[in-house]
């Protein structure tokens, strides 16, 4: 396996300990370094306040935003002192609109950084905007977890979805050390088009090229036989009883895909196991 540098971003610590304990889980699993991002979010949007207020509930919102952070960091190295494994941890304070700044800067420099699922009962607007920001703006792999999700035991049976797109295929690239280390890798095509670059052989040139790195992979062609095609996925999953999907992230615009869904949001909203991606 090739993941020797793993992030992990948590904003509240309360709410954070099953991602911390599959971030250390994954860190030994790999002999990898685990580097904890502590972000306070500040959420103040000063254009809402009187004037002459704003400067004050400013240094207040800071003041939380700060104290937040370090209270995390507190609690993740009283957690990770008794670990075995190589750690460090940092803090950060950032408004809601400038968490890509902290974020990507360690993002961009991580084999893959992992996070807890952004949407549900433990989800929040911050959560959103990390996974974005490592995305697109750190051009990092993400794994995202299921809620509670706290172990490393995914990565021998994989469902990669592939739709012949630029994000697939970086999302495929990207997890290359995942899907040479699988028993099984499933390449997964919904509703392939009919007049398709790959119409008489779909997934033929990704199932060769991941030949070449020892990877052994099958491919199921699926009909779109129920209304989303993340369901379709989902539903396969369980099938073949895959412990990991990797795919690729938002195919269309992330403003479509925030207001009407899409697969990727839908993927990760619904996903009973980890799910990797990369744009």
């Amino acid at each position: 396996m090739a993941f020797k540098s793993i992030l992990t971003i948590i904003t509240d610590a309360g709410r954070s300990a099953a991602q911390i304990d599959a971030a250390v889980a994954l860190a030994r699993r790999e002999d990898a370094h685990l580097d904890v991002l502590c972000v306070g979010v500040d959420l103040t949007q000063t254009g809402y306040y009187y004037a002459g207020a704003t400067a004050i509930l400013t240094q207040e919102a800071y003041n939380q935003a700060r104290e937040e952070a370090d209270k995390a960091e507190a609690s993740v190295r009283a957690r990770l002192d008794a670990e075995d494994i190589r750690w460090g941890v940092d803090t950060a304070v950032a408004q809601i609109g400038a968490l890509g700044g902290p974020v990507a800067m360690l993002a961009r420099f991580s084999d893959l950084v992992i996070l807890s699922k952004p949407y549900g009962p433990g989800g929040s607007q911050a959560a959103e905007a990390i996974v974005e920001a490592a995305l697109f703006e750190g051009r990092a792999p993400v794994l995202i977890l299921p809620e509670g999700y706290s172990g490393a035991d995914y990565g021998t049976r994989i469902a990669l979805a592939w739709n012949q797109s630029d994000q697939a295929l970086f999302a495929t690239r990207a997890a290359l050390p995942v899907l040479k280390a699988a028993t099984m890798v499933d390449i997964t095509i919904i509703d392939p088009p009919t007049h398709g670059p790959e119409r008489s052989d779909p997934g033929g040139m990704l199932s060769q090229l991941l030949s070449r790195h020892g990877v052994h992979a099958e491919v199921s062609v699926l009909a779109k036989t129920l209304p989303k095609t993340s369901e379709v996925l989902a539903r396969h999953v369980r099938d073949i009883n895959a412990d990991l999907v990797v795919m690729g992230a938002y195919g269309h615009s992330r403003f479509r895909e925030a207001i009407l869904g899409g697969t990727t949001r839908n993927m990760l909203e619904h996903c009973e196991v980890p799910v990797l991606m990369a744009h």
